[in-house]
């Protein structure tokens, strides 16, 4: 199924009341001496690549509740990125998981995102699970085995990810591991950190001149009494004994309860080490639910130090971002509509921000005015903002109403059969 523009904001309604909101919000932050063409330009030009696995139906340790109408496959992914492309006008990349999704026909494959306005950004290796036929498990871990044999079959895997990203014109490779372990004394801290370490440099040196690495973190899961790169100082670290084209990758989900998540930012920009951001929400844990529905003010200030690194950190290169969410209970394409709205709504809020005046408010501790300079921009309703930018785009008003009303799930259903299952779930 391919959305075309015509399809798109075919109520004038729709249309009149868009203007009129737009209009009255330009005026007010006008006056305040806020450029409001540049943040739609911002907006316009801001894309967050859509995670391969997270257009089927997620699930949790205890069971999975398929979706009708799933990709069954890469090609069948990229048409629903897609759909949500031509709706939101931001989801203009897409994130590989290998080997869930290894292309058959690269020139099709690129041939197909091309046509969908799709380029692809960071691929995703896996060694937090065995494969078929692979001669050794990663059931006692992958990069810090104590086998060398494992290490060197969890090192050939990712060189083998970064030769199918560059067949199709990715410019980077993000590292996720599950090692660890679940019981004190299974493993030796200093050993698994040094067999990870030495790992990721082979990696690190087969990387093309133009590539970066990306190392996540996560604290706990699927062991929890450790994990080797458990926190962003692991991962800086790690990243450091690498190289310069070595970065930290940030996911919302992976942090401890109350995580100070903007000061981590806000510390990576300053060294020029946060390479990429995974965008979820969690009340829990790394609950990897929709953007911004449970802790959307957090988001912001993480948003406002992002935005502060972007103009004031030359040294840290320009960010990935992606959406990483699990969709066990709604339409997957619904999920990731809302996300990428909230993500363009938090993104437009932070750029309201008067840095300067927060400057010097912070200067003079004046603490009752830094605070109200935060909230006054995270409680202007921006929307009108993020609508204007994917009209500018020729993308849809309201992309959940348009993908309701123009009946995407009902069709794909009819293309694919209720009982397909995503590749890799």
């Amino acid at each position: 199924m391919i959305i075309n523009p015509d399809q798109l904001n075919t109520n004038k309604n729709d249309i009149s009341i868009h203007k009129n909101q737009f209009d009255h919000l330009a005026s007010s932050l006008s006056k305040q001496g806020i450029e409001v063409d540049q943040i739609v330009a911002k907006l316009a030009n801001f894309q967050v690549a859509i995670p391969s696995w997270a257009l089927g139906a997620g699930g949790t340790r205890f069971g999975r509740f398929s979706y009708y109408g799933e990709p069954a496959s890469l090609e069948q992914k990229l048409e629903d990125i897609g759909i949500i492309h031509a709706l939101t006008k931001s989801a203009g990349a897409v994130s590989l998981h290998i080997p869930w999704d290894i292309p058959e026909d690269y020139k099709a494959i690129k041939e197909l995102a091309n046509s969908l306005d799709i380029k692809f950004d960071a691929v995703n290796s896996n060694t937090f699970q065995d494969q078929p036929n692979a001669k050794e498990s990663y059931k006692f871990g992958s990069l810090s085995n104590t086998s060398k044999t494992v290490r060197d079959q969890a090192i050939a895997h990712n060189r083998e990810v970064i030769d199918i990203g560059k067949e199709l014109g990715s410019k980077s490779i993000t590292v996720w591991l599950a090692d660890g372990s679940s019981f004190p004394g299974q493993n030796n801290f200093q050993t698994a950190l040094s067999h990870t370490q030495n790992s990721l440099k082979e990696i690190y040196n087969v990387l093309p001149d133009d590539w970066k690495l990306f190392i996540e973190y996560k604290p706990y899961e699927p062991y929890f009494y450790s994990t080797v790169i458990q926190d962003w100082g692991t991962s800086f670290l790690l990243a450091n004994e690498c190289g310069e084209k070595a970065y930290t990758l940030v996911d919302l989900g992976h942090h401890l309860p109350n995580t100070n998540i903007e000061q981590i930012v806000a510390t990576l920009m300053w060294k020029g080490k946060l390479g990429g951001f995974h965008f979820n929400d969690s009340k829990y844990g790394d609950d990897d639910i929709t953007v911004g529905s449970i802790k959307p003010y957090a988001l912001f200030l993480i948003f406002n130090e992002l935005v502060y690194g972007m103009n004031n950190n030359p040294q840290n290169p320009e960010l990935s971002w992606m959406i990483d969410a699990s969709h066990n209970l709604k339409d997957p394409l619904e999920d990731l509509i809302q996300s990428l709205e909230a993500i363009q709504v938090i993104y437009a809020k932070a750029l309201l921000v008067d840095q300067h005046q927060l400057k010097e408010a912070q200067k003079n501790n004046d603490v009752t005015l830094c605070q109200e300079i935060l909230q006054n921009a995270y409680l202007t309703d921006v929307r009108p903002l993020v609508k204007q930018a994917r009209l500018q785009q020729h993308g849809a008003i309201n992309p959940l109403k348009a993908y309701r009303s123009l009946l995407v799930r009902e069709q794909l259903v009819k293309e694919r059969g209720k009982h397909t299952v995503a590749t890799g779930l």
